[in-house]
């Protein structure tokens, strides 16, 4: 009777793991607390790992990567996300939620992405390209600190299939006819082949723009084929330019801020502490115990952007202390107070400060 009991609790515990679907979040490899952003960052990231054609020796690579784009379809949407933390992958099928034929990675790559490096024909025949798009977009120094997804819909010319039929791939040939005993003529015409007609349907795509924690200004970021179509060939691609707003308590120089903090005489006197919010919300404390006289500059280790291609590499602050004196007129006890209190001589030194 135990032993029925035991296997009755195994079979329990069988249909539950079984029922619960994939673990999204190990897919992910993220938390259960990420946020949007941190599950896009994650997608994007294993996408470029283990796309299929950068694993084309690998029998289970396009069943990873599905997996893959089902975990971020899902973890992506606050509805299904919620559905799934209650209820697993079978609460979703429940809810119709659970298949999805669309691919996330075109929204973060554009349609085609290339591995090689190269063109995207391979040097097998030229095909015929549409233009590239190149826009600027300007973000924060905020979110160049934190890094963040930007979303841009896209409307894009599409080409479909329409009825009739088009001259395509028109080309020049030779073509020699016979003019007469021993007299033959070279001329050249055109030759086309024809293929379907084809009209363009404007159609919306979001697109998933990563400004990347330390992104430099000017940094360009690529969609392929999300540019001007070509009616013979591929489109172009649509390229972001990184453009950096001014900021208007911090000046960024590479990896290093600089900002200005402005005190009163009696602080660049006395000392004094103050904390200020930096880019992402965390406070910044500039502490003075002796003089701080006006131009001087303190260095805050650390505190800087990190850098963009290595992130654990991060710059400083430096802050630069502005003595706010006070205005209006002395009388002669304060004046004398004055020089009783600092013992120094009158003294003036003329140099050329630049």
């Amino acid at each position: 009777m135990k032993i029925i009991y035991i296997f009755a609790l195994l079979l329990v515990f069988l249909a539950t793991f079984i029922s619960a679907g994939r673990d999204f979040y190990k897919i992910l490899n993220i938390p259960k607390s990420a946020t949007l952003n941190q599950v896009k960052k994650a997608y994007r990231k294993l996408a470029k790992e283990l796309h299929p054609d950068k694993n084309k020796n690998d029998p289970q690579a396009q069943e990873r990567f599905q997996d893959l784009g089902a975990a971020y379809e899902t973890l992506s949407d606050a509805d299904k996300r919620k559905i799934y933390d209650k209820s697993g992958e079978e609460g979703l099928k429940q809810q119709g939620g659970g298949d999805s034929s669309h691919d996330p990675f075109s929204s973060f790559f554009g349609d085609f992405f290339n591995f090689g490096g190269g063109s995207r024909d391979d040097g097998q025949k030229h095909i015929p390209r549409g233009g590239d798009l190149v826009m600027d977009l300007y973000v924060t120094l905020e979110e160049v600190y934190s890094g963040n997804f930007i979303e841009v819909v896209r409307a894009r010319p599409t080409p479909k299939t329409t009825s009739g039929s088009r001259k395509c791939n028109c080309r020049m040939e030779m073509r020699t006819s016979q003019m007469g005993p021993g007299r033959f003529q070279m001329i050249q015409e055109q030759v086309c082949d024809d293929c379907p007609n084809i009209k363009f349907v404007t159609e919306e795509k979001v697109l998933e723009i990563e400004v990347e924690s330390g992104v430099s200004d000017g940094y360009e970021i690529s969609f392929h084929a999300e540019g001007e179509p070509h009616i013979e060939g591929e489109p172009g691609d649509l390229k972001f330019i990184i453009r950096i707003q001014t900021h208007p308590y911090f000046e960024r120089k590479k990896n290093d801020l600089y900002t200005n903090l402005t005190v009163t005489l009696q602080d660049a006197l006395n000392g004094f502490n103050v904390s200020f919010p930096h880019l992402d919300g965390h406070q910044v404390t500039v502490n003075r115990e002796k003089i701080t006289w006006p131009g001087a500059r303190i260095k805050k280790k650390g505190e800087g952007l990190p850098q963009h291609d290595q992130n654990n590499i991060i710059g400083d602050l430096y802050v630069t202390i502005d003595v706010d004196f006070p205005k209006g007129e002395l009388n002669d006890e304060q004046r004398e107070a004055i020089r009783t209190l600092l013992h120094q001589e009158s003294k003036h030194r003329l140099y050329n400060g630049l």
